[in-house]
């Protein structure tokens, strides 16, 4: 396998100085085809979907996330053309000078060459990482999880078609062989790939970040908290709370934990009391718990253990933490946050102030719902993964984060003395 792997690697490299000399245009017709033929093959896709559900549990928390259906496959081919409408993120003069002795220097954003991504049960991240790639100028390595291997062959054999269509390097995307033994070789393929972007659970994260030799970029993992502050809004915090949690359970920005200021707790059942419909199941310290008893369903309602703080749920589940202050608030999330997505509701000013200073996260809330982590929320189109780092890029990775930048410099025969 791994001589097989490391040719395509090969082929995979030579695409990517190929697709650099793409016209924007060109891409975006490109992209605005793929868009536009995913209706007629969507009985494909779906078929090879099903094949995938079929061999994963119902009450599995990646099933949301492997599911495709007629509407999710509209939303990736309207979230197709909103890329296609983007500006280029590449040629971007960043900086421009002369030199006293006259040389010409310039600082021009390029692509970072061959993206590697490796992922779980999620089929629609094919669409959009080659989509944002594509966009960025980039070529695409793609190891999918064996959960959503034939949604994904399906997906790449339409990107295919389309790419050889357009007179491109079908190599612009390559696909992995789902067993385990082609993650290890692409982890090791410096020379080959330039960066490594995990998506999905920590321990995949963990496993990559580890093993890599290849530089990575950690996405996805989040540990998501909301603070209720002895200030808060009570209406307002009901429907932040209950859609932050409920929206999407299983994506990486939905609430894991809500924090609470001990002054509060009289509000707390009816805080929470939304969630009954969801049947969201509650992990509540002895405070929380002896506030809830009597107030929400004792069929959802348990008593929290240490390993129910500092879990990503993905799930209809959600545990609870009483502080004495916005300090102690602050404590735990920096105890348990992936520094994924944080938030606050409050209408004490210096409550707000203080949390935006001192969370250390990706993104920071105040009054509002963490399902808003997203790339096409921000405006930037698809996202890419939420960058949970701060070198590089942090927060949605879209397509200004998908490249660097090179010096250009002209001169007229100066040489350094």
């Amino acid at each position: 396998m791994q001589e097989t792997i490391v040719r395509q690697l090969e082929i995979v490299r030579k695409a990517s100085r190929e697709i650099v000399t793409l016209s924007d245009a060109a891409i975006s017709s490109l992209l605005l085809d793929l868009a536009g033929r995913i209706p007629a093959y969507s009985a494909a896709l779906l078929d090879a979907n099903g094949k995938d559900l079929e061999r994963m549990d119902v009450s599995n928390p990646m099933y949301d996330r492997l599911l495709l259906n007629g509407a999710r496959l509209e939303g990736v081919a309207a979230d197709i053309r909103n890329v296609a409408s983007l500006p280029s993120p590449l040629g971007h003069v960043l900086e421009h000078r002369t030199l006293p002795n006259g040389l010409e220097l310039r600082k021009v954003t390029v692509p970072i060459g061959v993206i590697g991504i490796i992922y779980e049960a999620r089929p629609n991240v094919t669409f959009d990482v080659f989509t944002l790639c594509l966009k960025s100028g980039n070529t695409t390595v793609l190891k999918g999880g064996s959960d959503a291997m034939y949604s994904n062959i399906a997906i790449a054999d339409l990107i295919h078609n389309v790419l050889k269509d357009h007179g491109i390097n079908p190599a612009t995307l390559y696909l992995l062989p789902a067993e385990r033994e082609a993650a290890g070789i692409m982890l090791n393929a410096v020379g080959y790939i330039d960066m490594i972007i995990p998506r999905g659970s920590q321990n995949l994260i963990d496993f990559v970040r580890d093993n890599s030799k290849v530089p990575v970029i950690e996405t996805g993992a989040g540990i998501v908290h909301t603070y209720f502050d002895r200030s808060g809004d009570l209406e307002l915090g009901r429907k932040v709370v209950f859609n932050a949690k409920t929206r999407r359970p299983s994506v990486c920005n939905a609430l894991d934990t809500l924090v609470i200021h001990r002054d509060r707790l009289g509000d707390l059942s009816a805080l929470l009391e939304p969630l009954q419909d969801k049947k969201v199941v509650l992990y509540a310290d002895d405070e929380a718990y002896a506030a809830l008893k009597g107030n929400y369903p004792e069929t959802l309602l348990h008593r929290a253990e240490p390993e129910h703080y500092g879990t990503e749920f993905l799930s209809l589940k959600m545990s609870v933490k009483t502080v004495p202050s916005l300090e102690e608030a602050l404590e735990h999330i920096d105890r348990y946050s992936s520094k994924h997505s944080e938030a606050i509701i409050a209408t004490d000013r210096e409550a707000k102030e203080t949390f935006m200073k001192r969370v250390d996260a990706a993104v920071v809330y105040v009054n509002t719902s963490t399902a808003f982590t997203d790339g096409a929320q921000f405006g930037l189109g698809a996202e890419i993964g939420i960058s949970t780092q701060k070198l590089h890029a942090r927060g949605p990775m879209a397509l200004r984060e998908l490249t660097t930048y090179k010096w250009l410099i002209e001169g007229e025969g100066q040489i350094r003395p």
